[in-house]
């Protein structure tokens, strides 16, 4: 079996920093894409970052040049920095990633996500 856990959100003050960890444990063979998402109260779910195996990235609109998404393959975890932090940031913020694990299958996971609250 294998688990996706985001950890690091809380509350911030407007123009804070906050870094997020998305950590696949389990049966782990290596993580290939991973993708950090966020979902705001009444509204849908959006792609905000992504991170290929190579370590290609990519941003939405709203969150480039403020956030980083990067990866650290030796610990299985992928990790979102975000700076200058806004009111309309606050949002429950999951990871999504394709995982291989040890007996050859690869499937997608999803973390339970973490809330991240900015104070104006």
């Amino acid at each position: 079996q294998v688990y996706l856990a985001e950890s690091g959100g809380g509350l911030v003050q407007d123009g804070g920093s906050l870094r997020l960890s998305c950590v696949a444990s389990g049966s782990v063979a290596h993580v290939n894409a991973v993708g950090w998402y966020r979902q705001a109260l009444g509204k849908q779910r959006e792609l905000i970052a992504g991170i290929t195996r190579g370590g290609s990235t990519n941003y939405a609109d709203s969150v480039k040049g403020r956030f980083t998404i990067s990866r650290d393959d030796a610990k299985n975890t992928a990790y979102l920095q975000m700076n200058s932090l806004k009111p309309e940031d606050t949002a429950v913020y999951l990871c999504n990633a394709g995982v291989l694990s040890i007996n050859g299958r690869l499937s997608d996971y999803w973390g339970q996500g973490t809330q991240v609250t900015v104070s104006s």
